[in-house]
């Protein structure tokens, strides 16, 4: 798998490459080192270089404080692939989809591209506002659902909504965590 090609396919024309993602084999140390790892560590790097190198308002947060954060957040966005994998997976047979947990690692592990790649706005942090571009994720996520879990037309928007809602719950779980890794962080802002 191109990394490149993946990540420009995903976002530029979706659904033909959710299809393709469909038949691919994968292993789960293959998805995260060779896809997950690397876009993963794009927010919590960019993060770590705007609030601690580029500053925002003429403070900058210390670096312990930026250091705890990014492992953090990019542990945390490792543990997110892999516990929506499991939602998605433990969801599939209500919404009549196959259960089939690397088929819903797949889905976990390409639908938050989007998010990964505006986390680079966040090396400028007046422009981190742009990194609600990343929200294209969850309409990511809608395509390649139904496509990669096989769930039937009917249930398929239903199976959709409930693992975007989840999604979204467990991504501003992840976020409070994370954010709790700088303690002093909101006071200079």
């Amino acid at each position: 798998m191109n990394i490149v090609e993946r990540v420009q396919n995903i976002i530029v024309k979706p659904t033909q490459e959710w299809d393709v993602i469909a038949k691919e084999t994968h292993t789960v140390p293959g998805l995260f080192t060779g896809y997950v790892m690397i876009l993963a560590a794009i927010p919590a790097v960019s993060g770590f270089i705007g609030y601690c190198i580029v500053g925002f308002g003429g403070y900058r947060v210390p670096m312990a404080y930026g250091l705890a954060h990014m492992v953090v957040s990019y542990v945390l966005s490792l543990a997110f692939v892999y516990v929506m994998a499991l939602i998605i997976d433990a969801l599939a047979p209500q919404f009549e989809g196959e259960r089939n947990f690397m088929q819903a690692l797949k889905v976990a592990a390409f639908f938050p591209t989007a998010a990964w790649l505006a986390g680079i706005f966040s090396i400028i942090p007046l422009m981190s506002i742009l990194t609600i571009l990343g929200l294209y994720s969850l309409y990511l996520l809608y395509l390649g659902l139904p496509r990669v879990m096989k769930a039937s037309e009917e249930k398929a928007m239903t199976y959709a909504v409930v693992v975007v809602i989840v999604a979204i719950v467990l991504w501003a779980v992840v976020a409070i965590l994370s954010g709790l890794a700088m303690p002093g962080r909101m006071r200079g802002f």
